[in-house]
């Protein structure tokens, strides 16, 4: 089969992940919070961003290389790490640590993911960076960290916009409970999905194997949803430099008040995000939030963006609104629910020929270049 031909674009692979995946997983991976308004308002502010195309400059060459905190990427977008990523199908965060490998981008690992940090050191070659939900147990968090960084991590993450649980209520509905429990609900989902659960019998239930470490019969390794966790605060961030030597990110800032504190409190970026939707309702949609950002940070403090990216002109539109770099959390996941590692070299391949074309059509040949480039009418 010709992927570029039966499937040219991200949503044709998340129609196929949808068939694929048990109506649980599906309603894990696709759903927000509330009534999912701030994926809808993410997603409605980008389609707003128009861009200036440019003429009479001749045919350009793109060049979609980028450096961001010390490394240079061959794209500038990577994968966001996703809770629970082996559960939308199973070994999805070694087949993408293996893609981002070998195409030389970023690969976030979740601290509730089904793989474990040594999990993903064979596979992950120079590309991973850890994402930090910090146990309540200082030493929990502190071995945890150290971990990572002796499986090779060296890019960490602090995702500061989950203060407590949400309510998720779609997946609530969805009947999945954390860890995963096999009910006769779910049970006769996965009887529908004879694909899913042929992989899932070969492979085991998925559970947050990096907590397993720290369970115990009265708490056991839970979701972040559920499980408690620190609400990050400065002192962690004070223990967190002593124990680790890279960058290390702020992640879920919306507000430019709060990417100028944290800044200063001595982040290395700033990762506008509204968590997919997932944390709050209430809250604007990423791309919203972005430019404000820029603006307050001035052009020297990094910036990366996640928010309803689905193709290569979305990625654009990021950067032209003051992204240095993107992350991309469900498409990855769709890739591979829809054709295994065949699906995650695909979800590249769509957003390379897009973005490609993107930048010939302004005129551009590096990706920063588009930055500022948001057609105004003026």
């Amino acid at each position: 089969m010709d992927l570029d031909l039966a499937y040219p674009t991200l949503a044709d692979l998340r129609d196929r992940a949808r068939r694929r995946l048990p109506h649980f997983a599906w309603e894990y991976l696709d759903s927000g919070t509330l009534d999912d308004i701030a994926i809808r308002r993410s997603r409605e502010t980008l389609d707003r961003v128009a861009l200036k195309p440019a003429v009479m400059k001749g045919r350009t060459v793109p060049d979609l290389g980028t450096t961001l905190l010390g490394r240079r990427y061959d794209r500038p977008w990577g994968v966001s790490p996703v809770g629970m990523t082996g559960l939308f199908w199973p070994g999805a965060e070694v087949t993408l640590a293996k893609h981002c490998a070998a195409a030389n981008l970023p690969f976030g690992l979740s601290t509730v993911a089904a793989a474990s940090v040594e999990d993903l050191a064979p596979h992950v070659g120079d590309q991973g960076w850890f994402q930090l939900y910090p146990p309540r147990d200082e030493d929990h968090c502190a071995d945890l960290v150290q971990r990572a960084k002796a499986a090779g991590f060296h890019t960490l993450v602090l995702t500061v916009d989950v203060p407590g649980p949400s309510r998720r209520e779609r997946q609530r509905r969805g009947g999945l409970t954390t860890p995963p429990r096999i009910t006769p609900r779910l049970f006769l989902q996965s009887v529908l999905r004879p694909h899913w659960s042929l992989a899932v019998a070969r492979s085991g239930v998925p559970s947050v194997r990096g907590l397993a470490k720290y369970a115990s019969p009265h708490e056991p390794a839970r979701h972040v949803g559920l499980a408690p966790h620190a609400a990050p605060d400065p002192d962690l961030l004070k223990r967190l430099r002593d124990m680790w030597d890279g960058p290390i990110v702020a992640k879920g800032v919306l507000v430019p008040e709060d990417a100028v504190r944290l800044r200063d409190l001595g982040f290395d970026a700033i990762w506008v995000s509204n968590h997919g939707g997932r944390q709050f309702d209430g809250c604007p949609g990423s791309a919203e939030a972005l430019p404000l950002v820029r603006e307050a940070l001035g052009p020297d403090t990094p910036v990366l963006f996640d928010g309803e990216v689905r193709s290569g002109l979305d990625v654009v539109r990021a950067i032209a609104l003051g992204a240095d770099f993107v992350m991309l959390g469900r498409p990855w996941l769709w890739g591979v629910a829809a054709f295994g590692a065949r699906g995650a070299d695909h979800v590249t391949h769509i957003l390379t020929e897009d973005m490609t074309s993107a930048m010939i059509q302004m005129g551009i040949t590096r990706p920063e270049e588009a930055r500022g480039q948001v057609w105004t009418g003026r």
